[in-house]
């Protein structure tokens, strides 16, 4: 590989992770201010649980668009427009903060990201052939930076400036993602796809492998975005200050992008997909039965162990139509198809757990609502470890 070709790759990964930050901020900041939000916009909790649930569904509802934007408009110009779209949705939010425009911007926001997610994929696919665990790494690694942030800093930007100013600063992110982004020209990937006439992109719909991952996938989002809409309430509900609640995030976040970045490690030494899925299943099992039923100091060892199931289920679905196909347009069809039904399940959760709340004021359903997830993701990780019967009838 010349010297050339290795800056041009190493500047396309420091593009992919500053991309991948700006994906996450402008949900995960609403968590820590989520009751600060309800109460000065006068909102009920089912009401404030959609500017989580919006952008997560248009997640799911816009993601075969990526195939679209591919075509017309290339990858690079894509990404570009679409994080500079997150950059002023956010920023926006500081401008006029009311209710309305709150939504309307979570909509963008969650579009914007619906796109971006399959491109990435197949730039790392096509691009990075046989390293696509270590650079799934990185994108989930920014994925979980940006989130990190959101929830230890928001909570502190609040203090200084309130609510809106704390939700909009995450907007400039996006400049600096930008900028760097239309720096990036791609190099000849690692190991050159063949065309072959006449071979069409193999659609995942008639294949019951893609259907398990969309489930897999939906039930992961749904831990995630269940997580970071309500574990700071349920931290508050516990007695904790908004500052403290949003610690409880922190911690999540940063085991999360400690999980990150070990998982391509620990993959090179045990290679069994299947082993850390179970690993990270049944420690989100361990966190949320400390949540039910343990002191309230236990919290922040229940966000630990929460930590290890978010940072190692996401990397993993992400991991899985990459492992399932060899060529970046097939990736990006099949991720397109994943992540678009996978959100649309997982848009339904936050604002579910809204209304129980609404309802039942407490939390104990919120956390038999996550153990449903886990219990199912169980069910998902077998079926995908059995690849004898792939095709549907």
């Amino acid at each position: 590989m010349t010297a050339q070709k290795k800056s041009a790759l190493g500047l396309m990964v420091l593009a992919i992770l500053l991309v991948s930050v700006n994906l996450r901020p402008a949900i995960s900041s609403i968590g820590p201010l989520l009751d600060t939000i309800r109460a000065d916009l006068d909102l009920s909790s089912s009401q404030v649980s959609l500017l989580t649930s919006v952008p997560v569904f248009c997640m799911g509802l816009f993601a075969p668009l990526a195939v679209v934007f591919n075509r017309k408009l290339g990858l690079k110009a894509s990404v570009a427009i679409l994080v500079a779209a997150i950059g002023l949705f956010t920023l926006l939010r500081g401008i006029l903060p009311t209710y309305p425009v709150l939504l309307i911007s979570a909509f963008f926001i969650g579009m914007s990201i619906a796109i971006i997610s399959p491109l990435l994929s197949a730039m790392i696919k096509r691009n990075f052939p046989t390293r696509t665990a270590s650079l799934i790494g990185v994108y989930s690694f920014g994925m979980g930076l940006g989130a990190t942030m959101a929830a230890g800093l928001t909570g502190v930007f609040y203090s200084i400036a309130g609510w809106p100013i704390a939700l909009a600063s995450w907007g400039s992110l996006a400049i600096a993602g930008v900028i760097l982004w239309l720096r990036v020209k791609e190099p000849a990937a690692e190991v050159q796809e063949v065309p072959v006439q006449g071979v069409a992109v193999v659609s995942p719909v008639r294949n019951k492998r893609a259907w398990y991952m969309l489930a897999f996938f939906g039930l992961q989002s749904s831990l995630f975005f269940s997580t970071i809409t309500w574990l700071a309430p349920i931290a508050i509900d516990k007695g904790l200050s908004i500052l403290l609640a949003g610690a409880v995030l922190t911690v999540v976040s940063i085991v999360g992008i400690l999980g990150n970045i070990t998982l391509p490690f620990l993959l090179a030494k045990w290679p069994s997909r299947h082993l850390w899925i179970l690993v990270s299943i049944s420690s989100g099992t361990i966190g949320v039965l400390l949540l039910m039923f343990a002191s309230t100091s236990v919290i922040w060892l229940a966000a630990v162990f929460l930590g290890v199931t978010l940072g190692g289920l996401f990397p993993l679905a992400l991991m899985m139509p990459l492992d399932e196909n060899s060529s970046a347009d097939d990736v990006n069809s099949w991720t397109a198809m994943i992540q678009s039904g996978g959100y649309i399940i997982s848009a339904t959760t936050p604002f579910a757990i809204g209304i129980l709340y609404d309802r039942f004021q407490n939390h104990l359903f919120t956390l038999s609502l996550l153990l449903v997830f886990l219990s199912l993701l169980f069910v998902f990780a077998f079926l995908l470890n059995n690849k004898t019967s792939d095709k549907l009838n």
